[in-house]
């Protein structure tokens, strides 16, 4: 029974008999493919098919050397992290000082011995195994990490409605009626391509925490079952910007996608396309696209629900107050897109 290869190598000189040699000493661990020279080996590497566990490289070649071969290598992210290990009969120390200090990970001198061979190269192969490995697993911990601080914040959101007395629900439909909008809004040339550059998938999961501001609103102004007076109503008001500050709070780094999604509808979802909103007073499209569209779901969720100071207003009411709305409160585009789909936002809050 023959045994099990842990993966391919590739050999690189222009020697074949270099090769040969080479092949012999490893093929019972590794499967070998051959380069003739610089030019072939940066063919099949940047291929896209063919990954080698660690290549074996002579510097000494013709038209391309080992060193442009592993300047190559270093600045593709295909085989940036590939080990290379030179294979030289050139034997200074200068030589092998450009080549580590480039990125080359070990050197094997001509003529070949072929335990010392085995060796730096296993341990080559090794090394980039483990520290794959670990990179995997902290890949893992810090998915885990993301997963449990986005369930933390959706929790949450959703508590902060509970606490709104209304039934929790509100987050649902709203990312739901989002994730509709948006899907619907793909359609569009004007606006799939700053969806897809914004990842508009991680703008639908951030969209439950558009409301998360509330939490710093009295139980007094925010469960008030009458009119809001003019001094009450600028204390709910806060609610955008607090949200904001509190994204922002979490905010490590600018490109933590989900977490500046979130901070944009929070702060900006109450922003007016006229720019009288808040609470920064933008307009147009300086308003982020994640918040215009989140402005307008909100929008009609809130008419057409009940609440404690008001009836719900009927699917077509709520159509028609929208729409009467274009170009003074809400993108006249978005608004277009809400008209196109909307028996399947009536669908969609009827089914919840």
């Amino acid at each position: 029974m023959s045994k099990q290869k842990r993966g391919s190598l590739l050999v690189v000189d222009d020697v074949e008999i270099n090769r040969i040699i080479l092949q012999e000493i490893l093929e019972d661990e590794y499967e070998i493919e051959h380069a003739s020279d610089g030019i072939e080996a940066i063919a099949k590497l940047f291929n896209g098919q063919f990954k080698p566990l660690a290549v074996l490289l002579d510097i000494m070649m013709p038209e391309m050397d080992g060193h442009e071969v592993l300047k190559m290598m270093k600045s593709n992210p295909l085989t940036y992290n590939i080990p290379v290990i030179f294979i030289t009969a050139a034997d200074s120390d200068a030589n092998e000082s450009k080549g580590l200090s480039a990125g080359a990970s070990e050197y094997i001198i001509k003529p070949f011995n072929a335990e010392v061979v085995k060796l730096r190269v296993n341990n080559q192969v090794e090394l980039r195994l483990y520290r794959e490995s670990l990179e995997e697993m902290v890949s893992q911990k810090v998915d885990e990490l993301v997963s449990m601080r986005e369930k933390m914040l959706e929790t949450m959101a959703t508590i902060i409605e509970y606490r709104n007395l209304e039934s929790g629900q509100h987050v649902q439909r709203v990312t739901l009626l989002t994730k509709k909008l948006i899907n619907h809004l793909l359609t569009k040339p004007k606006f799939f391509e700053e969806l897809t550059s914004s990842d508009y998938e991680i703008m639908i999961k951030a969209v439950p925490l558009h409301d998360v501001g509330k939490i710093g609103i009295p139980d007094s102004i925010l469960l008030k079952p009458s009119s809001l007076t003019t001094e009450e109503f600028e204390v709910i008001k806060t609610h955008a910007a607090i949200g904001g500050d509190i994204i922002d709070s979490m905010l490590l780094i600018e490109d933590e996608m989900y977490l500046r999604h979130s901070r944009d509808i929070c702060r900006h979802h109450h922003e007016r396309w006229d720019g009288k909103g808040y609470p920064d007073g933008l307009g147009g499209r300086s308003i982020p696209l994640s918040a215009r569209i989140v402005a307008i779901v909100d929008v009609y969720d809130a008419l057409v629900s009940p609440r404690v100071y008001k009836p719900p207003f009927t699917h077509e009411d709520a159509i028609r107050i929208i729409d009467s709305s274009s170009g003074s409160q809400f993108d006249p585009e978005i608004v277009s897109a809400v008209i196109e789909i909307q028996d399947e936002f009536e669908e969609e809050y009827a089914e919840n």
